[in-house]
């Protein structure tokens, strides 16, 4: 047990126990999606059987996940390529905007500074769903209404305020000098931005995709009520089409939440240390 050894000098003993607490919350955590995984290969008459069986007892129905993606109830297929494209066109917009707002805000002085800034916090109590029926007339003004460009514009509007928030505080932390020692070696503006600046602050800019991003995935008041057409909605709003008044196909409201989570579970394990370093920035100074 001598591998059992911490940075501040903890016994085997509480090593030990920080180990099982540590699997218990993991297993807490991912006993709702064992759930879903194992209901996704059973049939619909094993799901809704009385008793219930833990364990698919016709064998793992694998084919669950060939025929959900051409169901009577939605296309599945379209509504996954209608979700990557919505959050991460509205993830870029989010991130090209929002960059140069948060350095701006950090570096500079400027008259109703402190407005301003009050005013980009203040959006965050707003949220889609308090705001369909103003977003659907204004949509339909613009001629935008089902269409992926109003929910990428509606997307990246309501994850702005959030995105400059967490920057500006990342920039706030760049000594000012380092940008006045640029400026001396001849580098413009828009150099000490991208150049000087975005490497040291690229945690935060991390962590603002990935809540962008992960809230972009997950939207759904909005897509119920700008998006109309089959094809062109998220997978969020298509998963309520297999929950009718009188069934529901579990086995694929299981498989196509599986398939769902995929995508932010791959893009959590790419940028998984920069986001924890985003996440723990300034706990120390």
């Amino acid at each position: 047990m001598s591998f059992l050894v911490t940075e501040d000098r903890a016994s085997q003993k509480t090593v030990i126990w920080r180990m099982v607490a540590g699997l218990g919350v993991a297993a807490l955590f991912l006993v709702p999606y064992a759930v879903m995984l194992i209901g996704s290969l059973k049939t619909r008459s094993e799901i809704l059987s009385i008793p219930p069986s833990y364990m698919p007892r016709e064998g793992a129905q694998w084919s669950n996940y060939l025929t959900m993606w051409d169901t009577p109830e939605t296309p599945v297929a379209y509504n996954l390529i209608s979700t990557i494209v919505i959050s991460l066109c509205a993830t870029l917009l989010v991130l090209l905007v929002a960059t140069p707002a948060a350095y701006y805000t950090a570096r500079f002085k400027f008259p109703g500074k402190m407005v301003f800034m009050f005013l980009v916090i203040v959006t965050q109590m707003l949220q889609p769903a308090v705001l369909t029926a103003g977003l659907f007339k204004q949509m339909l003004a613009m001629n935008l209404y089902d269409t992926w460009l109003a929910m990428i514009l509606i997307n990246a509007a309501f994850n702005l305020a959030f995105a400059v928030w967490i920057m500006h505080s990342f920039f706030a932390s760049v000594p000012k000098e380092v940008d006045e020692a640029a400026q001396i070696d001849g580098a413009g503006k828009l150099r000490v931005l991208f150049k000087i600046n975005l490497p040291l602050v690229w945690p935060g800019i991390v962590t603002a995709v990935i809540f962008t991003f992960v809230s972009c995935w997950n939207e759904f008041a909005a897509s119920l009520v700008i998006l109309s057409t089959a094809e062109n909605q998220p997978l969020s709003v298509a998963l309520t089409k297999f929950v009718g008044q009188y069934s529901t196909a579990w086995q694929y409201v299981f498989g196509v939440s599986i398939v769902a989570i995929i995508p932010v579970i791959v893009l959590f394990m790419l940028i998984e240390k920069r986001l924890i370093g985003g996440l723990s920035a300034g706990a120390v100074k």
